[in-house]
C-alpha cells in the first residue's frame, strides 16, 4: 500500500449530533469509553500500510488537534509522508460562506499534487468499522474500475439516521446512488469509503468547481455514474453509522456485547488512540458492576449496569447508573440515579438527583453542566 494515500473528510454531511458537537468537530466525538471517531479510519489506514494520511479539518477543530497531535499513536510522526492536517477553505477568506467539502479539497489541491502516491482512499469518520483496505484496493485494481465504493447490506435501517443507498447491476457496477432518500427499501448502504486514482480525484474536484458544485459525494460521484465505471465492494464486518444521537447511543450500548467488542476492536487490527497513562480503574468493595466498559482512571463506589464510563469518571457510593454513557471526568455524586442518559465531559450531578431518559431518546447533559 506504499502507492496509496488516505484522506479523511471531516465534512459532517448533514449528520445531526448537535448536542455533542456544539464545541467539537464530528471527528473528535468520544465513543466506546476511550476512543474518538477519528481513531477508526486513522487506524484502518495505518494497519493497511498507508503512511501518507491527511485529515480535512472543518470548524471547531481544537479538540481534534489536541487529540491527534503529530500522529504519534498511529506511527505517523515521520519525516517521510506522515500525518497532514488540511485547513478548511474559510480560514483563507472569512467573508465567504461555506459552500461544501469540494471547496476544501480544492483549497488543498497542492497537497495532492505534491504527494508521491498514485492512488487515494477518501474516508469519513462517522462510519465506524475495522477494515483491511488491502483487499479493497486489490479488488479496485483487478476490476479496472475508475472508482470503488465500499458498502454493506444492512439488515436494519433506522429512520433517524443518514444513509447513502446504492443500486447495483449484475457486475457490481453502481448504476444509482441516492443520498439520504425518503424511502428505506434499498439496504445496500455506502460506507463512505472511496478508492480511486489521485489524478481522477483532482479531475473530479476541478470539474465540480468549474460548474459551481460543492458536494463531493453528491456532485463528484453520484451525478457522474454514467461517466465513470464505479464498482461496489461488499464487506461483512460490523459497521456503525453514527448518523444521529440515537444511533450514537445505540452503537455505544452494542459495544457491551462481547462478540461486537471483539469484532470491532480486536479482529482486523488494533484501534489506536491518544494514550493518557492513567492508573487502572478502582472499584470499592461496596460497588456493584454488571456489563460495564470502563476506561482507565475511574473510581466506582456505586452501582453501574450496562453502561460506558470514560476516563476519570467518579461514581460515588449510593449512586445508580444504568444504560448510560458517562464521558470523561464527570462526577456522579451520592445517591444519584442515571438511566438512559448521556453526560458529556466534566459534568457534575449533585447528590440525590434523578435523571432518566428513554432508550430511544436518551437524555443529554451538555459538557461542563452542574445539576
Amino acid at each position: 500500500m506504499d502507492n496509496v494515500m488516505g484522506i479523511i473528510n471531516n465534512n459532517p454531511q448533514g449528520i445531526s449530533l448537535k448536542e455533542i458537537t456544539g464545541h467539537r468537530s464530528l471527528a473528535s466525538v468520544p465513543i466506546f469509553s476511550r476512543y474518538r471517531l477519528i481513531d477508526f479510519p486513522l487506524s484502518n489506514m495505518v494497519n493497511s500500510g498507508i503512511t501518507n494520511v491527511a485529515i480535512m479539518l472543518e470548524s471547531r477543530f481544537r479538540s481534534l488537534l489536541d487529540h491527534i497531535g503529530p500522529g504519534k499513536p498511529w506511527g505517523l510522526d515521520t519525516k517521510r509522508d506522515g500525518l497532514f492536517l488540511l485547513p478548511p477553505a474559510h480560514i483563507y477568506d472569512k467573508s465567504q460562506l461555506y459552500k461544501g467539502d469540494v471547496e476544501n479539497f480544492y483549497t488543498n489541491k497542492d497537497y495532492l499534487h505534491r504527494s508521491r502516491q498514485e492512488y487515494v482512499i477518501v474516508d469519513y469518520p462517522f462510519v465506524v468499522c475495522n477494515l483491511d483496505y488491502r483487499e479493497i484496493f486489490d479488488f479496485h485494481r483487478s476490476s479496472d474500475a475508475d472508482i470503488t465504493v465500499v458498502y454493506k447490506d444492512l439488515e436494519t435501517l433506522h429512520r433517524d439516521s443518514h444513509y447513502t443507498t446504492l443500486t447495483l447491476d449484475a457486475d457490481d457496477r453502481v448504476i444509482d446512488m441516492k443520498i439520504d432518500p425518503d424511502t428505506r427499501r434499498n439496504t445496500k448502504i455506502s460506507l463512505k469509503k472511496y478508492v480511486m486514482s489521485k489524478d481522477l480525484l483532482i479531475e473530479l474536484i476541478d470539474e465540480s468547481v468549474s460548474i459551481g458544485q460543492w458536494d463531493f459525494e453528491k456532485n463528484g460521484i453520484a451525478s457522474r455514474l454514467s461517466q465513470y465505471d464505479v464498482r461496489a465492494y461488499p464487506v461483512h464486518n460490523y459497521v456503525a453509522i453514527i448518523g444521529s444521537l440515537s444511533e450514537f447511543y445505540r452503537r455505544n450500548m452494542e459495544i457491551l456485547q462481547p462478540d461486537i467488542f471483539a469484532e470491532l476492536l480486536e479482529k482486523e487490527g488494533p484501534i489506536y488512540t491518544k494514550p493518557k497513562d492513567e492508573a487502572a480503574t478502582q472499584y470499592t468493595p461496596e460497588s456493584k458492576i454488571k456489563n460495564v466498559l470502563a476506561a482507565n482512571g475511574c473510581y466506582v463506589a456505586g452501582e453501574v449496569e450496562n453502561s460506558i464510563l470514560f476516563r476519570g469518571v467518579k461514581i460515588a457510593e449510593g449512586a445508580k447508573v444504568k444504560n448510560s454513557i458517562v464521558m470523561q471526568k464527570s462526577q456522579i455524586k451520592e445517591d444519584v440515579v442515571l438511566e438512559n442518559v448521556i453526560t458529556d465531559k466534566n459534568v457534575r450531578v449533585s447528590p440525590g438527583k434523578e435523571l432518566k431518559g428513554d432508550s430511544s431518546f436518551p437524555l443529554i447533559v451538555e459538557k461542563g453542566s452542574q445539576i
